[in-house]
């Protein structure tokens, strides 16, 4: 079984509901898919990571993160797959909020200005999460390179990241399921 086959097969087991649900955007929906039960999970996590970095391989990428809490073990098991190929790419998390104490941060890893930076999302619906970690690590003077989601719903988040000249890519659809 391939890497992706093996993602769907422990995304559907662990991580898949149906039933009805409100989502983090408000909207209703048939389907639930929480991903932390697989980015949590040594295995999936693995995987994850090692499927993403074969997406930036080839690219110049210095830094992944994207917006705490359901980013940070993608970036962490992205940065671990690129350490394991002789590569190091910082990982960096995004927070919802500025801190009010100590330095302030909204961005916290050891990254800066000028980097080149993938933002990842455990799952896209409307984009809203990952629009928002995009502007603030631009924010921060480093450059988007692209966005990877681990699950795109297809409910529109791409099209709208994708408006803001970002590529996007997705490891699994609402169609893998």
């Amino acid at each position: 079984m391939n890497k992706i086959d093996q993602l769907k097969a422990i995304v559907r087991r662990d991580a898949v509901k149906f039933g009805k649900f409100i989502l983090s955007s408000g909207k209703e929906s048939d389907l639930y898919v929480d991903l932390r039960k697989v980015t949590l999970n040594p295995v999936g996590a693995s995987i994850i990571g090692e499927l993403t970095y074969g997406i930036i391989r080839d690219r110049r990428v210095d830094a992944v993160g994207g917006m705490s809490i359901g980013a940070d073990p993608i970036a962490t098991a992205v940065s671990l797959a690129a350490y394991r190929e002789g590569r190091e790419i910082m990982a960096f998390l995004v927070r919802k909020t500025q801190k009010t104490h100590g330095t302030g941060n909204v961005i916290e890893g050891p990254v800066g200005a000028g980097l080149r930076a993938l933002v990842v999302e455990d799952v896209i619906t409307t984009g809203a999460s990952t629009i928002s970690a995009i502007e603030r690590v631009r924010e921060a003077g480093m450059v988007v390179e692209l966005v990877v989601a681990v699950f795109d719903r297809c409910e529109g988040g791409r099209e709208a990241i994708e408006t803001l000249g970002v590529e996007v890519h997705s490891l699994l659809t609402r169609n893998d399921l």
